[in-house]
């Protein structure tokens, strides 16, 4: 049971992101969609460049190298498919800002 004051999670998702309610759920199917897509492409991308995609230290450099922008455009693509493109593209570009500091106030 819930207590009245407490504020459920779509609302939170809703509040931080700034969407309705129906934006969360086709959000959250969105990165579902990405993260299941990147799953199934795992092996025969990372097999392509290593030996019959034998998991070895290799495997695990060349995995985590491309991941990321991997998931970045499947995660556009999807979002685009969803009529989600703008949220998507907004989150990327906040992502890669904070990922190379790019919003840290300097110092005078």
């Amino acid at each position: 049971m819930e207590n009245k004051g407490q504020v459920g999670w779509v609302q939170k998702l809703q509040k931080r992101w700034g969407v309705s309610a129906s934006q969360v759920f086709i959000i959250l199917l969105v990165f579902a969609c990405t993260g299941f897509t990147v799953m199934f492409l795992k092996k025969p991308i990372v097999g392509f460049f290593t030996e019959g995609g034998e998991k070895n230290l290799l495997f695990s450099i060349i995995y985590y190298i491309l991941i990321l922008p991997v998931y970045n455009v499947i995660l556009l693509i999807y979002g685009f498919i969803f009529g989600q493109f703008q949220f998507f593209w907004n989150f990327e570009k906040r992502m890669f800002s904070r990922m190379f500091g790019r919003n840290k106030k300097r110092s005078t």
